[in-house]
Formats: C-alpha cells, structure tokens, sequence
C-alpha cells in the first residue's frame, strides 16, 4: 500500500497549479485539505486500496461563495524520481453536476 501521508499534490494543469492538495493516511483511511485556483477551500475523506487507488468524496468553496461536491477515484502512476502522478475520474453532484479526468502531480520539494 502507498503511504499518502504527508504527501501535497498540484493540478498538473498550467491554469490551476496554484492549488495545493495535503494528504493524510491512517491505514486505508485517507482524508485531505486543499486551496488555490478558484477554490477558496477543500477537503475530502475515502479510502486507499492495497494497489494505492484511493477513492473519496470532496466539497469545496469556491472563490464566488458556491459549494460544490463530488466523488473521485484516483489511480496512482509512479515517476522516476519516485514521485507519484494521479489520475482522477471525477464526478460533481448538483448545479454543477459533470463529470471528467483530472490528472494531479505529487510536489517533490523537501522530501
């Protein structure tokens, strides 16, 4: 199992890479917090599978005062210098209801 806790990931799209993702692990309990972008503020509480795909649901404050919430399942693919890249299918309940496929780059500095 791929231990998350500790780990910050950014979108790794130009637009968004300001926001920041902060991971915590206990066992296969995952939860995390993030900001940036349009988001004023996140979090999201799931799962870690024994292969590192983690599945969870989010809400978050965007910088406009709406709430939005959603589920996403990440994938984890390994980089060579030992980071990890993830791939998420995600979906949005509500007025902002959608789906898609994100991808989120592990930030490396100071590990």
């Amino acid at each position: 199992m791929i231990d998350y806790e500790g780990r910050r990931f950014r979108p790794a799209e130009d637009d968004a890479r300001d926001r920041v993702a902060h991971y915590h692990q206990d066992g296969d309990l995952l939860w995390g917090e993030f900001a940036g972008g349009r988001a004023r503020r996140g979090t999201l509480v799931g799962t870690c599978a024994p292969d590192g795909r983690l599945d969870f649901a989010y809400c978050m404050v965007l910088e406009d005062g709406e709430v939005i919430s959603g589920r996403c399942r990440s994938t984890p693919e390994f980089r060579p210098d030992g980071g990890i890249d993830l791939r998420e299918e995600w979906e949005r309940f509500g007025r902002h209801a959608g789906r898609g496929v994100s991808r989120l780059t592990e930030i490396r500095e100071g590990r």
